[in-house]
């Protein structure tokens, strides 16, 4: 089942919570559920979200040059409408700061559109070919727990380095699996058979929101 469509949800924090909360069932199983006194219907909804916030009220928190107004307590108060078990649905964790005048303004070139598109088609024939004997999965994104351990194998080192960073950032069991499927895509954009180190220390960086400390 391809991806319907992509769920873009801005100012994040700005949806009451029970809406937000309703979105984890469908994330995690593809599907919405409706039930009634004498009948459940279930409808497809494999989508992908994507959603963006402001750090904090004011918009300056973790600002490289101008200093956040929000008093004590509020930056935190903000993030945490946005509840763990939902960002832990969420793959990527991505912190975008401002860029600056100089860098708008190089002239240094860049890898182009078409030579990420071809390695994005690259890693998906990977993983079409990989999951070609397993229904309505066609994407790492999809495999259950039980696959994850077959197809996301590591060695001792990214063992330890995935432990050191379950302990010092207190990621759940679902943060566990989805840095192991991230890492995994990771490597097939690289066409590399096994999962490194690098590969996870990356995956890892992508949960910016589990790190302890980050809203103060």
């Amino acid at each position: 089942m391809a991806h319907n469509g992509v769920l873009f949800l801005d100012e994040l924090p700005e949806f009451k919570r029970t809406v937000l909360e309703v979105l984890r069932q469908p994330i995690e199983d593809r599907k919405v559920s409706i039930s009634r006194a004498k009948f459940t219907v279930d409808y497809p909804a494999s989508f992908m979200l994507v959603a963006s916030m402001n750090p904090c009220p004011c918009g300056y928190y973790n600002h490289p040059e101008k200093d956040c107004v929000c008093s004590p307590g509020v930056v935190q108060k903000y993030l945490s409408k946005i509840s763990g078990p939902l960002l832990d649905r969420i793959d990527l964790h991505v912190e975008v700061t401002p860029v600056s005048f100089s860098e708008l303004s190089t002239t240094a070139i860049g890898e182009s559109s078409e030579v990420i598109r071809n390695r994005v088609i690259k890693a998906r024939e990977i993983q079409s070919e990989r999951y070609k004997d397993k229904e309505s999965v066609y994407a790492n994104a999809q495999i259950s727990s039980k696959t994850i351990k077959e197809i996301c194998e590591i060695d001792s080192v990214g063992k330890d380095l995935l432990k050191n960073a379950m302990d010092k950032l207190g990621l759940s069991a679902r943060a566990y699996d989805r840095i192991l499927k991230v890492a995994r895509t990771i490597a097939d954009l690289e066409a590399s058979e096994n999962i490194k180190s690098e590969h996870l220390a990356e995956a890892i960086q992508y949960r910016s929101l589990d790190r302890e400390g980050w809203a103060g």
